[in-house]
Parts: C-alpha cells; structure tokens; sequence
C-alpha cells in the first residue's frame, strides 16, 4: 500500500508519519507545498492514500487535484472547523481535526482499510469545498456562561475565564477577576462548547485560556507547568502526552 503525506507543517508531517507507523502503515513520501505536490505527482506513480493538509504554504491544496487528475483515497487533516467539512465528508474516507487524536487517525485508517475490496475510488468535488472554506458554516462557541451566586444569576463572559478545572466532582471556571465559579457541566461537554483556537484542554483537570498564559517552564518528567495570569490556587501541568500537542496549539 503506498500512502503520501501532505502537509506544509514539518513537524506535524513527523509526527503524522510516526503515529501511521505505530499503526503499521508507512508514508513512503512527505510533500510540503503545492508546487512540490504537482511535481511529485507528473513524475511518480500515483498513491493508493493521501493525508491532505488544506491549507499549504502556496495555497490550497486543491489547486493540485485541478492540475492533475487524481483517483487516490482522501484522508483530510485539517484545523477547519468540523461543521464546515460535514458537507463533503461522505465524498472522502475521512477528515481529521489539528491536533490529530491517536484514536481518530486509528479509526480512519480502519475506515480506509474497510473500503480495499471494494476498491472504490474518491470522487471530490473541490469547487463546492473551496466556496466552503471562503464562506464557512459558522458554528457558535459558547460567549458567556450563568452562574448561580446566592439567590442570583451572573453572566460570565468566555473572555474572562483564564481556566477550567475539575474538582470533588465539580467543574469550576476561574475568571481574572480571581474568582471560581461551579458551573453545570463537565470538562467533557466543555469540549464541544469552547473556542478551539482559545482553550486547550492540557489534561484532565484544567482547560486554559491561551490569552491568560503568563509563562510556561518545564516541570518533571517532561511536562510544562503554566503560570496564569490570577490563578495560583493549584499547579497548572500539562500532562506529558499533551505537551506536543498543545506546543503545536501555541504555534
């Protein structure tokens, strides 16, 4: 099975790379810009799977489909929103969100591997997903949160919670104004709620808001501690098989 990579970031092509290959499935190639991806392609037989970056260096990694005529499987990797690729999901084997889970890479080279016998090639039509990217479906992230304060409701704007923590069972949101509020929800749920481009969840405890990120230090065992801004009632630690994945966050 020959597989390709294309990705404009070095690193997360590595780190794609090593995690296929923890999967027994090995990328044979690594491409980085438009321009090398249309080259490759004239020159060399054709892969049987594609990881496709949307976003390249030079542009929009369909301007390599509109050059050349490509029947390979699709997988996409992507930092677009999910809601937007919904439309052309069914058209590809899959589509993975930045920073890729271990469990969704797994799951989607099953899906790949699923689809052999029937040895259906993937038909895209890259007109209709670049008028998504230009005017994406917009999808509402959580703006404010109500508590309840004695006998009151307050509103909390997303703005102003420098994190979210779980505690006794509870799950809290610290703001700058250096108070903690217990919110009706999980961190599970929160997951579904919050601005990915703000928060990243560094382990199971805590949530952050990069906004509020004061310093970052190394800590044991390969982790990262993180000063807050206000809130010092608890070290911040990223767990150490997060750290990768939220340094790639930062960039």
């Amino acid at each position: 099975m020959k597989t390709i990579i294309i990705e404009d970031e070095k690193p997360s092509a590595r780190r794609l790379q090593r995690m296929l290959t923890e999967l027994n499935l090995e990328a044979q190639t690594m491409l980085h810009s438009v321009e090398e991806s249309i080259n490759w392609f004239q020159n060399n037989a054709h892969p049987d799977l594609i990881f496709l970056d949307i976003q390249l260096s030079d542009g929009l990694s369909f301007e390599i489909f509109e050059t050349i005529d490509i029947n390979s499987a699709v997988i996409f990797t992507t930092a677009y929103d999910e809601y937007a690729l919904q439309a052309f999901k069914l058209n590809s084997i899959d589509y993975l969100l930045k920073p890729i889970d271990e469990d969704d890479l797994a799951k989607a080279v099953s899906k790949y591997k699923e689809r052999l016998p029937k040895q259906q090639s993937v038909t895209l039509d890259f007109n209709d997903i670049k008028k998504l990217l230009v005017n994406p479906i917009e999808r509402e992230y959580k703006k404010r949160f109500s508590v309840k304060v004695g006998q009151h409701l307050k509103l909390i704007n997303i703005d102003d919670i420098e994190c979210f923590y779980s505690e006794n069972k509870g799950t809290y949101a610290y703001t700058s104004e250096g108070r903690n509020y217990l919110l009706d929800t999980t961190l599970e749920q929160l997951e579904e709620e919050l601005e990915p481009h703000k928060f990243f969840r560094i382990s199971r405890k805590f949530y952050v808001n990069v906004n509020a990120i004061k310093d970052m230090v190394s800590y044991t065992n390969s982790r990262l501690q993180i000063k807050l801004n206000s809130y010092k009632e608890q070290d911040v630690i990223v767990a150490r098989e997060r750290v990768k994945d939220f340094k790639e966050w930062l960039s």
